[in-house]
């Protein structure tokens, strides 16, 4: 069940949720993991601040490695060189996320296994500090295109990603979704920017699921907490099988 509110379909359940996406530019999975469950995956995230990585001067954050991080600021290698390291980063502070954030991309597609990308590393962990960069003006307009294969993105082959919200900030932070389409170009043009739009909000335990090829940024915020999230990027490779990616 689920109800619908213009761009944004929100549900109580995982199992097929990618569905209504072909009607919607955001859904939101309500409630998926537990607070406790969250919580217990924030309390390992902060004790792994030493090894965090940071991104764009410390603009943000990671527990793992994010490949679009590293792509724009031209540390592709260094993502591709340590990905066994990042993984078991992960997974020894946040003990089984990568493996939930992998069935949950499974049951949102409605196929019997998603397998971790090879050579690639596998779901990892945001943090957006209080007062930073983000939290004052917004994110950067964008798709999630950087990790596709060119010829997945020239035949517009399904692709998505996950956002799973571990620790919200204590006011706004949501993420706005455009109603446009990636045609190609990595930034949209200004009229793109006035086209319909909507504000996901969300709660602890809270899955965000949208098509990767959809115009959104995440709003500013306010408050003295850091933004986590955990994130599975996924593609269909293959009938009956996806692969995922941070």
């Amino acid at each position: 069940m689920g109800s619908s509110d213009e761009l944004i379909f929100r549900v109580d359940r995982a199992d097929g949720a990618f569905a209504a996406l072909a009607s919607a530019r955001a859904v939101v999975v309500e409630r998926h993991f537990s607070p406790d469950q969250c919580a217990r995956w924030v309390e390992g995230v902060y004790r792994a601040r030493a090894v965090w990585t940071h991104d764009f001067g410390g603009e943000q954050f990671t527990l793992g490695r994010a490949f679009y991080t590293h792509f724009e600021e031209g540390r592709s290698r260094a993502y591709f060189a340590e990905t066994a390291e990042s993984d078991a980063r992960v997974d020894a502070h946040a003990p089984g996320l990568q493996q939930a954030m992998r069935d949950l991309v499974a049951r949102v597609v409605g196929e019997s296994r998603a397998v971790q990308r090879r050579g690639w590393c596998g779901p990892g962990v945001h943090v957006f500090p209080p007062g930073g960069p983000v939290a004052s003006r917004g994110g950067v307009h964008h798709f999630d295109t950087e990790g596709l294969a060119v010829h997945h993105v020239e035949k517009r082959r399904p692709a998505i990603s996950l956002v799973a919200m571990l620790q919200t900030t204590e006011t706004d932070g949501g993420l706005k979704v455009w109603d446009v389409r990636y045609d190609g170009r990595d930034h949209p043009k200004r009229e793109e920017l006035r086209a319909r739009s909507a504000t996901v909000t969300y709660g602890v335990g809270d899955v965000v699921l949208i098509d990767s090829y959809t115009l959104h940024q995440i709003q500013p915020f306010g408050g003295a907490r850091e933004r986590i999230s955990a994130t599975a990027h996924a593609a269909q490779i293959d009938m009956g099988l996806w692969e995922c990616w941070f």
